[in-house]
């Protein structure tokens, strides 16, 4: 397991807090999929702070698994399977960081087509956004920890714009409380994890954060506060829309953002959709940084080498989801994939990770 970071290159450990909540802030703030309320109506909300809160089981996982011996989720897979099957299923995770970058990206670009520019192709807006990704990733990881700081702030400056639709909204939208079943909730939340995915990539940049199993309480902090940013954004689009207008509506969050007007500036909704490229860009870029840092770790294949076709594969990709159908279809297949990986792979990491430890403690025992 020969994983060194060199010394500047690492970050401090309260970057974290930056880099997990700004990996999550995807699209999940504009594209609340409609499917959350499908089962659990007004209580949606609820089923998002289930899914926020049991989240931080798992990156209490992910500390506990990771830091010694395994540096990171390649080291763990060489630790647990050996060197040719650990390598083998790392690389497999290259094809899931993957899609979760694309999920992003497909849906950002769909909204810019179905807000903004109705008139341009996907393989344009595509050409210039992997442009601007190229650039960023291979700047390296401490440029996007600085980019990741910049995108909280934005982040949290655009979400105060909740006020507008909590203003106008009614709370007697969210009348009863609670009333849908335990397991018409558990179904929404499990939909809702479209919106949390990305922080993944924790398990790849994990050896670049200095004493990293001391700071595990910024990772906590970060995903805190995107899961009050995520219910507090249900909680508004609910108080504003009716569950008829709700669930026949796309992109709830920008069409909200349409009251708001100034004396200089009528159309507020463009200039909430260009902030949120600033928001986004992260996300997209640390996806396929993980991607870059598993081939090079495995392979050894330069980065910039490795970047290049990843970026290419990547506009092949993209341009085939090329109607709404086929991008609901992807917003569908992404969540799916990215619950059974959170909620069943990385607990099943854990559970080998313990039998080994127990195992090697036995053994220096012995």
């Amino acid at each position: 397991m020969q994983n060194s970071v060199k010394e500047n290159n690492l970050i401090s450990g309260f970057f974290v807090f930056f880099l997990l909540n700004a990996s999550q802030t995807g699209v999940g703030g504009i594209a609340a999929e409609n499917r959350i309320y499908k089962d659990s109506g007004n209580d949606a909300w609820i089923s998002v702070l289930i899914m926020g809160l049991s989240l931080h089981l798992i990156i209490w996982m992910i500390f506990k698994m990771l830091g010694n011996p395994a540096k990171d989720v390649i080291d763990l897979h060489q630790m647990i399977f050996g060197r040719f099957l650990g390598n083998a299923v790392s690389l497999l995770m290259i094809g899931y960081y993957f899609i979760s970058a694309l999920y992003v990206f497909r849906i950002y670009i769909d909204v810019l087509q179905s807000w903004i520019f109705p008139t341009l192709t996907t393989w344009e807006f595509t050409v210039v956004l992997l442009c601007l990704m190229y650039y960023l990733v291979s700047g390296g990881f401490r440029v996007l920890t600085g980019l990741a700081f910049f995108a909280v702030g934005t982040s949290v400056l655009v979400y105060l714009l909740i006020y507008y639709p909590i203003r106008f909204g009614n709370i007697s939208h969210l009348m009863p409380v609670n009333h849908h079943s335990a397991a018409d909730l558990l179904k929404s939340s499990k939909i809702s994890y479209g919106m949390f995915i990305g922080f993944e990539a924790l398990l790849v940049y994990f050896p670049f954060i200095k004493s990293a199993e001391k700071n595990a309480r910024w990772a906590h902090l970060g995903l805190l506060l995107n899961t009050l940013q995520f219910t507090a954004t249900i909680v508004s689009t609910l108080m504003y829309f009716s569950q008829g207008l709700l669930k026949n509506t796309l992109y709830q969050t920008i069409v909200v953002t349409k009251i708001i007007e100034f004396q200089f500036l009528e159309r507020f909704e463009y200039v909430f959709i260009f902030s949120w490229l600033i928001i986004i860009i992260p996300s997209l870029c640390l996806s396929i940084w993980s991607c870059i840092r598993i081939i090079k770790r495995v392979t050894h294949i330069k980065p910039r080498i490795s970047l290049a076709l990843i970026l290419l594969t990547f506009f092949i990709v993209v341009v085939q989801f090329n109607d709404r159908v086929k991008v609901n279809e992807l917003s569908s297949f992404v969540a799916e994939i990215g619950f059974y990986f959170v909620f069943a792979y990385i607990p099943l990491l854990f559970i080998l990770y313990l039998i080994r430890s127990m195992k090697k403690a036995k053994l220096n025992t012995a």
